[in-house]
This record gives C-alpha cells, sequence and structure tokens, in this order.
C-alpha cells in the first residue's frame, strides 16, 4: 500500500466493492438526499414548538449559532473521510487517532443511539398512524414498520437509499411548500393569517429573547438533538459510488440546508404566527397551516412527520448494522457480526440491531402513553460524545499531518484545528446545560451508566484476550511515513 487512503483503483473498486466489501451501491443522487434528510427529523417538525415557548423568536438565532458548529463538526469529518473514506468512519477515526478503547466506545455509543432513536421513531411512527386509525393498536402498526423496513435493509443499499432518497424528498418538499406558502402570506396577505402576518411579529411581543438570553440558551440543548443524525452521511462513504467526489458537495451543501430549512422555515413560520401562539407538544407547523387555514393542513404534516420518523428509523438499521460490522472486524463485537450476506449488507448485524428496536414494540404494547419518552433521553448524550470524538479526531489527525506522520486530505477543514476546538468547547458547554437541567438530565445519568457497561464489557475482553481488541489499523500511518 502507498497511500494512506484507501486504494479507489483497485480490482475491487472497479468492480464497485469497496476494499471493505461492500457494494458501492449509493450514488449522488442518494448520497445528496441522505445528507440533507439527516438535517431534516423530528426534533425540527414536532420539538421547535416547546423551544418556541421558551425562547419566542430568539430560537431562530439558537438554530443558526448551532448550524454553524454542525458545519464545523462535518468539515472537520469531511476532512477525515476524504483521508481515509471507510463505513466504520467515527468509530475507526476514534480508533487511529485516540486507541482501540475509544474507536471501541464510539462504536458502541453511536450503535446505541440509532437503537433507541429507532425505538423512539417507531413509536412516533405508530402515534401519526393512530392520527388516520386510531383503531388499531400501535404496537401491531410499530410491527409492521420494523418488519418492511428490515427486509429492505437485507435486500441491499441500493434499496436503501431509495428509500431515504423518497423520504427525504417528502421532507424538503413540505417544508420548502411551507417556506413558499408563508412568504405568499406575507407578500400579498392572503389567508386568514394575512391580517397578523408580518415581520415585525420577531420582536413585537416583549422583543427578540422575551425570555431572556438564559432561557434561550437552555433551548441549545434540544436544538442539537434536532440535528442528530446529520453525521449519517460518514457512515456512507464505504457505499458511495465515487466518495471523493459525492461526499464533499454533501457537506458542502450543509450550510444552505441549515439556512433554508431551520432559519429560514422558522424565521417565515414566526412572521406569519405571533410566537406567543405556539405551545409545547404542539407542531409549529400544524399550527402556522391551521393559521393559514390550508385545507388538511393537519393531514399533511402529520404524513411528513411519519415519513420524517420511518426515514430516522430506516437510517438507524442501516448505521447499526454497519458499526456492529466494523467493531466486529475489529475484535471488538462478537465475530459472526462481521459477515456479509451475498447481498453486501451486513445481515446478522442488521438482524441483532432490528431484534432490540424490537423492544420498542414490545414498549408500544405494554405502555403506549410513555412509550416515546423512554427511550429519548439517551439520544442527544450520545450524539455530542460521537461529535466530540470526530472533532478531538481531526484536531489529532491535523497535528500528524503538520508533523509531516500523515498525508494532508484532499478535502481539508477551513480554518483547520481551531474551527474543532471552537466546537468542541461549544459542545461542553451544551453537556454543562444538560446538567443544569433536571428534566435533561437524566441522559447524563444513563450516560454515565452506559460508560460503566463499556468499561466493564472492555475489561472483561482484555481478559479474555491478553493482546487486548485488536489495534487500529496501522497500515494506513506506516504507509505514509
Amino acid at each position: 500500500m502507498t497511500s494512506a487512503r484507501v486504494d479507489t483503483h483497485d480490482g475491487n473498486e472497479a468492480a464497485g466493492i469497496s476494499s471493505e466489501g461492500y457494494e458501492r451501491g449509493l450514488g449522488p443522487r442518494q448520497v445528496q438526499m441522505i445528507a440533507i434528510g439527516g438535517a431534516i427529523g423530528v426534533g425540527l417538525f414536532l420539538g421547535a414548538g416547546a423551544n418556541i415557548a421558551k425562547a419566542g423568536p430568539s430560537l431562530i438565532l439558537m438554530y443558526a449559532l448551532a448550524g454553524v458548529i454542525i458545519f464545523f463538526i462535518m468539515r472537520a469529518l469531511g476532512e477525515l473521510l476524504l483521508y481515509r473514506p471507510v463505513s466504520g468512519s467515527f468509530a475507526e477515526y476514534s480508533r487511529e487517532f485516540l486507541g482501540p478503547f475509544f474507536g471501541y466506545v464510539t462504536g458502541w455509543t453511536y450503535w446505541l443511539m440509532w437503537i433507541v432513536t429507532g425505538m423512539a421513531e417507531l413509536t412516533a411512527a405508530a402515534i401519526y398512524i393512530n392520527y388516520w386509525f386510531p383503531s388499531v393498536p400501535q404496537w401491531v402498526t410499530a410491527l409492521v414498520f420494523l418488519v418492511v423496513l428490515y427486509i429492505a435493509n437485507l435486500i441491499s443499499v441500493k434499496l436503501f437509499g431509495e428509500i431515504e432518497f423518497w423520504f427525504s424528498m417528502v421532507k424538503v418538499t413540505a417544508l420548502i411548500g411551507m417556506i413558499v406558502i408563508g412568504l405568499g402570506v406575507l407578500t400579498f396577505g392572503f389567508s386568514a393569517a394575512g391580517d397578523t402576518a408580518q415581520v415585525s411579529n420577531l420582536w413585537a411581543f416583549d422583543g427578540f429573547f422575551p425570555k431572556g438570553i438564559g432561557s434561550s440558551l437552555m433551548t441549545l440543548q434540544g436544538v442539537m438533538f434536532a440535528y442528530l443524525a446529520v453525521e449519517l452521511v460518514g457512515v456512507t462513504a464505504g457505499e458511495s459510488e465515487n466518495p471523493e467526489k459525492t461526499l464533499p458537495k454533501a457537506i458542502n451543501s450543509l450550510p444552505w440546508r441549515i439556512a433554508l430549512f431551520y432559519v429560514g422555515a422558522l424565521t417565515v413560520i414566526l412572521c406569519v404566527v405571533k410566537w406567543t401562539e405556539f405551545a409545547p407538544g404542539v407542531s409549529p407547523f400544524v399550527a402556522a397551516f391551521a393559521k393559514i387555514g390550508i385545507p388538511a393542513g393537519a393531514a399533511i404534516v402529520n404524513f411528513v412527520v411519519l415519513t420524517a420518523a420511518l426515514s430516522s428509523c430506516n437510517s438507524g438499521m442501516y448505521s447499526t448494522g454497519r458499526m456492529l460490522r466494523d467493531l466486529a472486524s475489529n475484535g471488538e463485537a462478537p465475530k459472526a457480526l462481521g459477515k456479509l450476506a451475498a447481498s453486501k449488507t451486513p445481515a446478522i448485524g442488521i438482524t441483532v440491531s432490528v431484534a432490540l428496536m424490537g423492544i420498542g414494540v414490545l414498549l408500544n404494547y405494554v405502555v403506549p402513553e410513555k412509550a416515546f419518552g423512554y427511550v429519548t433521553s439517551v439520544a442527544t448524550a450520545a450524539g455530542i460524545w460521537t461529535w466530540m470524538m470526530i472533532l478531538i479526531s481531526h484536531i489529532r489527525y491535523r497535528r500528524a499531518v503538520e508533523a509531516g506522520r500523515l498525508p494532508a486530505s484532499s478535502f481539508p477543514a477551513p480554518g483547520g484545528a481551531v474551527c474543532s476546538w471552537i466546537a468542541l468547547v461549544f459542545l461542553l458547554f451544551v453537556t454543562c446545560l444538560i446538567a443544569y437541567d433536571p428534566d435533561s438530565r437524566v441522559s447524563l445519568y444513563v450516560g454515565a451508566g452506559w460508560a460503566v457497561a463499556l468499561a466493564i464489557g472492555w475489561f472483561v475482553m482484555k481478559s479474555n484476550k491478553p493482546q487486548g481488541p485488536a489495534e487500529p489499523a496501522r497500515e494506513y500511518a506506516d504507509a505514509a511515513k
């Protein structure tokens, strides 16, 4: 091997198979929409309502601030991905630049994040179906969705990409439609909201920070939750047809996606409807459609949020299977999880993950009214850990490049390690906010328990295998020496 990055010109690559054995079946169109879809989820469609009630119009600024940090994180990830595009992504980079233990922790933590997110989204999807079919038990709907998405993920990565493409298309179309309609109301004054819709609604009711700057900052934890899964594009690196071209394009489009779908959509909504009319537990999009008087507006938004939930669950099945295979290939999970099926999918890893997601179906059967709340508290803490590992890995990679130990990436992050340091400090600040808020503090307790469990698992592995789990892939660093 003569390069620190995977050679994209060997026989396997020419046949459309990555060095890890995956099929490179995700085209530019699909990778772009996976990247867009990752930035649009239930956190925006539903969670924004509670945050508007807490922060008023200043929530727009919080989404913009968090969006800048997310862009720093994704550019750091992008530089690592083009240095060495692998399906294990964050876990692989943690393993290489921080050591085997951190790769092990990051891989299992990201896996856990998607398992509990999958449970939550199955529950949410079942609730949304109840809007049209209230007589159908939640657990039945959750089970049907689980099985259908599971089968789709087993067939091929191309089918996963196609499903994700259309899920994302629904979300994007709905948001653009909402923005266009809202701008029409503001400009031409039509609909029931026309008389009160005006830009001054952003500051006319107790100012831009109606609850104070402190209250606005407290919404950052919810805002960051809304951005979870934006890093999913990194997991697709090993199965993208041309990662050297598709990944930079997908990551560089992030600023306009955040500006349009988060900042733009919320700005228009808060101009059309006074922030005082929003309430926790009610989607701001449903409230806006109702105020404007669009026929079947609530049903339209319900369908869009259903696709957002199913999209998230679909992504969870995809990413957990890949992460388990990466862990198995490094001796940090049972070897059986590292096998690929004839379809070039990690079928055993996906099956294990889906079986655990099935606990969500059981929760829907036992306690349908509480299921969603039971499984969401850990996702934010797990996501923040993953982002921190990306940033620290990037900082250490840049040090190695500057020292001449590793080759430079073809997609360097602007500002180098400085922006990664800024993002890292911001994430530590958000963690402090989570610790300060008694309602969200439980996620840190769960995270601490998870850390103890992982530490025990690590020491058990080392005791059974004295040399420890597999060392990180030093061949990449050695090749550059």
